[in-house]
Formats: structure tokens, sequence, C-alpha cells
């Protein structure tokens, strides 16, 4: 199989890629840090309806696959901001893609889930 067809074998990168950014927070986070780096407790407030634990969780999930950066500046009280690494500013347009999309489909996917 070759193409846009191998996105979906079990073992390829771009399946791998797909899986990271399909976590139900990760793509809010990311939108969150699209204007420069951001304190944890400035993510909790912006995206509202996070837990911290989860928000914690997604930070160290994104960073793990290269999206995000954690600078410490260490210090008492701790600071430490986190930010878009260049691949993860990558997928500021396909996010900004979507949001349109959601923005105008919205009403007609929240009546397709009503009439079910």
């Amino acid at each position: 199989m070759d193409g846009i067809g191998d996105v979906f074998l079990a073992d390829c990168p771009a399946r791998l890629a797909v899986e990271v950014i399909a976590d139900k927070w990760a793509v809010v986070v990311i939108y969150g840090l699209s204007e420069g780096p951001r304190r944890h407790g400035e993510l909790v407030t912006l995206i509202g309806g996070i837990s911290k634990k989860v928000l914690t969780q997604t930070l160290r999930r994104l960073q793990a696959n290269g999206l995000v950066t954690r600078q410490d500046y260490g210090g008492v009280p701790p600071r430490v901001d986190y930010d878009l690494t260049e691949l993860g500013r990558t997928l500021m347009e396909p996010i900004r893609m979507l949001t349109t999309w959601a923005a105008v489909n919205g009403d007609a996917v929240l009546a397709a889930q009503e009439s079910a």
C-alpha cells in the first residue's frame, strides 16, 4: 500500500503523530500556546475546564513528542514557562482551519446530535 493509505498502518509514523494530537486536550493546549510562552496557571485559566493534573499530563506528552518546550527558571516561587517548538508551530495552520470549520459547522453538528 502506498501513499495516504499507509497512515492507517499501526506502525506508521503519521498514524502515531495523529494519535498525539488526537488527545482530547492536545489541540486546545497547543492553541493556548500559539501566542507565545505561558505559565501553567495561565493555561489553566485560559483553557477553562481542564484540571491542573490533566494539563500537566498533556504538557508532558506534548513535550515528549517534540511539540512543546519547558523552561524552568528556578527561584522562589518556581517559574516554569511552556512554549511551542518549531514543530509545534507547524500545527497552527491546520488548527486554525479546524477552528474555522468548527465555527461554521458547529450548529449542524449539534443539530445532528440532537436528532440522533
